[in-house]
């Protein structure tokens, strides 16, 4: 017993020591009450709330049936950082990017039908402290209504200067749902120059700068409508992407009073020549025009516009179309004669072979052609005639308003 009493003292004795020693070092540890280096927690203070907050709006916690062109709508406040994050069902991560106003997230494209994801949203305020708030939601099934949206040019293309960027729907776009989709049509050029999105028709929608193009500039264009709502259960097919550039700035000058056309590129005169253009009963339209396409050989039929009395059918070379209504830079070798003093065509702009020929080698679909003093005012919309609206015209046809220049 003896024994068992002096083992038991020891090993009071060491637990002993070993409590003391262990507040010991506890004590060296913790600051002081005006210890300003100690954290707050441990002088009994609780930590305070992080500065930022942040909410998801859209889409809801566990939402169903989102569609796949959702954003990551969210608001947070007093925030100096804010990232967001969203992941597949296997936990990859969605490439996308914020928008412009910061109080949405959009992904690089339309999401996949019936995947389910989860987006976070993380804040931070000028205290350095992160706050978060998450979305787990499962997108919509494929619907059997989609839109197809085509793009006038083709990837790689080279146009003119006064090329518009042509976007058409396979459908009409309601105008309720025009502005949400406005949002996510996007161009970008290099170098940077202002611009805006017209609608045309419920089913066409163009862009053009506020200028000409700058010659040499390289744009891409984007429609992120791949399965976005577009009205009456209908949502659109796929995005669409375009990549194009922009040659040299060749522009058309032509006036009625000297007969005429000046041919300038990036900005110096290289030739001037003699045109006919409409005679009085079919007088050329004056206004800037746009060449929309180019036939190297065509036949002009007018029998059933003009009727068997003053209907016609030709066969043209260098043929450059400006109007839907039928006008043309084409070579008119049955007026050569009169070219440069007397006007006789149905409308068109009429140059010699050799003039016609020219011409064809050296412009693109794209090049303007601004045409003065004839009896006729183009009509806006017998074409491209995007610009001959004033900017502050072209600018009324944005579903979405648009900032003040300066």
């Amino acid at each position: 017993m003896r024994v068992r009493d002096q083992r038991n003292r020891r090993r009071r004795a060491l637990a002993a020591a070993v409590l003391a020693t262990a507040l010991a070092l506890t004590s060296a540890c913790t600051g002081g009450k005006g210890d300003d280096q100690g954290p707050g927690w441990q002088g009994g203070e609780e930590q305070p709330a992080p500065k930022a907050s942040v909410s998801i709006s859209e889409p809801a916690v566990d939402a169903k049936d989102v569609p796949a062109a959702t954003a990551i709508t969210f608001a947070a406040e007093q925030a100096q950082e804010t990232t967001v994050e969203l992941t597949d069902a296997a936990g990859a991560a969605v490439e996308g990017e914020l928008a412009e106003d910061g109080k949405s997230w959009l992904p690089a494209k339309a999401l996949e039908y019936g995947g389910s994801y989860t987006a976070t949203v993380t804040a931070t305020g000028d205290d350095g402290r992160p706050v978060t708030a998450t979305s787990a939601f499962t997108v919509m099934k494929q619907p059997e209504k989609q839109v197809r949206i085509t793009s006038f040019l083709g990837d790689d293309q080279t146009v003119g200067v006064a090329m518009p960027l042509i976007v058409k729907f396979g459908r009409e776009i309601p105008e309720k749902y025009r502005a949400d989709l406005q949002r996510r049509m996007t161009v970008t050029s290099t170098p940077a120059q202002e611009g805006v999105w017209h609608w045309v028709s419920p089913t066409e929608v163009r862009y053009r700068p506020k200028e000409f193009w700058e010659a040499g500039s390289k744009v891409s264009y984007r429609v992120q409508a791949g399965g976005l709502p577009l009205g009456d259960g209908w949502y659109g097919r796929a995005d669409l992407t375009v990549d194009i550039k922009v040659g040299p700035k060749l522009v058309m000058t032509v006036d009625n009073k000297t007969k005429r056309m000046v041919v300038t590129r990036d900005g110096e005169t290289v030739k001037t020549i003699p045109v006919s253009l409409g005679k009085k009963s079919t007088p050329s339209s004056s206004g800037t025009m746009v060449v929309m396409e180019k036939l190297r050989k065509t036949v002009f039929d007018t029998y059933d516009e003009l009727g068997p009395e003053d209907g016609y059918r030709t066969k043209i070379d260098y043929a450059q179309r400006l109007t839907w209504g039928g006008e043309f830079i084409h070579a008119a070798p049955w007026s050569e004669g009169q070219q440069g003093t007397t006007n006789v065509s149905h409308g068109c702009v009429n140059v010699s072979m050799a003039n016609g020929a020219w011409l064809f080698k050296n412009t693109t679909v794209g090049d303007p052609i601004i045409v003065k003093g004839t009896e006729r005012k183009l009509a806006n919309g017998n074409g491209w005639t995007d610009w001959n609206l004033s900017w502050d015209d072209y600018v009324k046809g944005s579903a979405l308003p648009q900032p003040p220049t300066t």
